[in-house]
């Protein structure tokens, strides 16, 4: 018998928080080469995308995250069991800085 499990997600939109991105303090920043899924070539781990509570990580390798959403909580920093995530002071980075480009949603 096989099971499935449903997880519920939001998906970030323009009206209740709208893009919140803009008043952040800091910001993740992506070390693609300690990522799993870079280092696997293939959707592995995922953990940052799951725990996201504001769903602006795209799964992918490597992940993929959207600034204009990011809050910069840094629940995905803490739960990188590679260290691929470090939050940098918003202004310390410049766009580039994320290593990861911003998903288009």
């Amino acid at each position: 018998m096989t099971r499935h499990i449903e997880i519920a997600q939001s998906t970030p939109s323009v009206g209740e928080g709208g893009r919140t991105g803009d008043w952040r303090s800091s910001r993740p920043v992506f070390e693609p080469s300690a990522c799993l899924a870079v280092k696997q070539g293939k959707l592995a781990c995922q953990i940052c995308w799951a725990y996201c509570p504001d769903v602006c990580i795209a799964q992918g390798i490597p992940p993929t995250v959207d600034l204009e959403y990011c809050k910069g909580c840094g629940i995905c920093a803490q739960v990188c069991p590679a260290g691929a995530i470090s939050m940098q002071p918003e202004s310390a980075c410049d766009e580039a800085a994320t290593n990861v480009p911003p998903t288009n949603k």
